[in-house]
């Protein structure tokens, strides 16, 4: 019987969220306070446990050693790329079409391009060794995938290695470039859209736009320029698309894993780049999550006074999880 009883109360302070089990509810709340879990975090369809990023689901699902059971029903019902699984074998086979993409873009649209604008560059290399990067490439496009603004830039400083085999770019396209100073001043022109970069504020409506890329700080240090970070969507930082909290994946096994297309199979066009991190910034906005929740407030939420900790003991593990609050900002709470 006693055995009975600790089996009960092991259950009951079991995570509602990633279903770790704890001998003390004490335990509990003190696993609840750091582990940052919310609605945004990827969640398994088959069996509703909560997973870190998406990587940690497809191991979950598809990896080396999956849950046994959640695997036989993806394997039916499940799409590969969105890891998410339908009702039915049909309505899986009919998404699927739908949400894989092609290597080829659409052809440039007509109209407005929505709020976020997509960069990527590509660098030439300085120095003695030529390891130092300078930026010889630049583009910027618009949701719809039109191409917003594009040219090669002259650089600041000898080029010692073209590193032709990736970028493609030989001196005489170099030649003429537009001067570093005008790039500067046309992408922030765009970027703040007629708003002045001091008056940008975190979660507004103003005119200013989201910066999306793939690894944007550096690009932004390369070009000398700076945008608020808050401003700043980076598929290569955003913790759902993460190796793991420290390590991030590659444009090219983004692309390849959530977009289900190759990137990267020649020589590098950084309209290429634009696109597929502009489709993940889209495919993560899009996620069907609760848009009242205060997602990116963990750290102020989860930080539960100590006066309160006989209250949160009596809590129920899934009116624990309702409290806790995630870490990051979810991108689906984007306007």
């Amino acid at each position: 019987m006693d055995s009975r009883r600790e089996s009960a109360e092991t259950l009951r302070n079991k995570c509602s969220a990633c279903f770790r089990q704890y001998n003390k509810m004490e335990h509990l709340v003190e696993h609840m306070k750091v582990s940052y879990h919310s609605v945004h975090e990827p969640k398994c369809g088959a069996c509703r446990k909560h997973c870190r990023s998406f990587e940690s689901l497809r191991e979950h699902l598809i990896g080396p050693l999956p849950k046994v059971e959640c695997a036989r029903v993806f394997s039916v019902r499940g799409c590969s790329i969105c890891l998410n699984i339908f009702d039915s074998q049909a309505a899986a086979r009919y998404h699927r079409s739908a949400c894989q993409y092609s290597r080829a873009a659409p052809m440039p649209k007509s109209g407005a391009g929505g709020r976020a604008v997509a960069m990527a560059c590509k660098m030439v290399g300085g120095g003695s060794d030529g390891s130092v990067d300078l930026c010889a490439r630049v583009c910027l496009i618009g949701e719809d995938e039109t191409v917003i603004f594009q040219t090669y830039v002259k650089p600041t400083a000898p080029v010692t290695n073209y590193r032709y085999e990736v970028t493609g770019i030989r001196p005489e396209y170099l030649r003429d470039a537009m001067p570093l100073k005008l790039v500067q001043r046309r992408i922030q022109e765009i970027l703040c859209n007629g708003e002045p970069l001091w008056k940008i504020r975190p979660r507004s409506y103003g005119r200013a736009r989201i910066l999306v890329g793939h690894g944007v700080e550096q690009d932004l240090e390369r070009l000398g320029l700076e945008y608020p970070t808050f401003m700043i969507r980076d598929t290569a930082k955003y913790p759902p698309l993460m190796k793991t909290s420290k390590l991030s994946n590659t444009l090219k096994y983004l692309a390849q894993a959530y977009l289900g297309y190759d990137v990267h199979t020649g020589i590098q066009d950084p309209y290429e780049d634009c696109v597929a991190a502009m489709r993940l910034y889209i495919r993560m906005r899009t996620q069907a999550h609760p848009r009242d929740y205060a997602s990116g407030s963990g750290e102020v939420q989860n930080n539960y006074p100590a006066w309160r900790q006989r209250e949160l003991e009596r809590m129920s593990p899934e009116e624990l999880l309702a409290l806790s609050g995630s870490d990051y900002y979810c991108w689906c709470l984007d306007p």
